[in-house]
């Protein structure tokens, strides 16, 4: 709940959903479990990286794009709020909430596997 946009609503559902982090050996399979990685189309030299596989749990995906909502336009998380409107730029918002989703659900992952609070790189002093 160090995250900003994070609740106990939300730190609740993303615990029970994702269950002890020890069964995930790196970050990538805890966004494909969650379904926050691109569906990857490979024929010969061509590679096609398209939507999110949405395999997993849906009510993950939901929460954290609403986390990333309230980090992002309410708390004003600095970090995520920085990622957030570099890839608006290019994309549109609801991909760059997507995008954010799943940086915060790797440093989800990072902070329950290393026992650490929240502090994004380049914001604390």
């Amino acid at each position: 709940m160090t995250i900003p946009g994070i609740s106990h609503y939300s730190a609740l559902v993303i615990y029970v959903e994702i269950g002890e982090i020890d069964r995930f050996d790196r970050a990538k399979e805890v966004v494909r479990y969650v379904g926050l990685n691109p569906v990857i189309r490979e024929s010969g030299d061509s590679r096609f990286e398209g939507r999110i596989s949405k395999n997993g749990s849906g009510k993950v995906r939901w929460v954290l794009v609403q986390a990333v909502h309230s980090a992002v336009h309410t708390v004003g998380d600095e970090y995520l709020s920085r990622f957030y409107n570099r890839i608006k730029r290019r994309k549109n918002k609801q991909k760059a909430a997507v995008a954010t989703a799943r940086k915060m659900l790797v440093s989800i992952y990072h902070m329950l596997d290393r026992g650490e609070v929240y502090d994004p790189p380049g914001v604390t002093a």
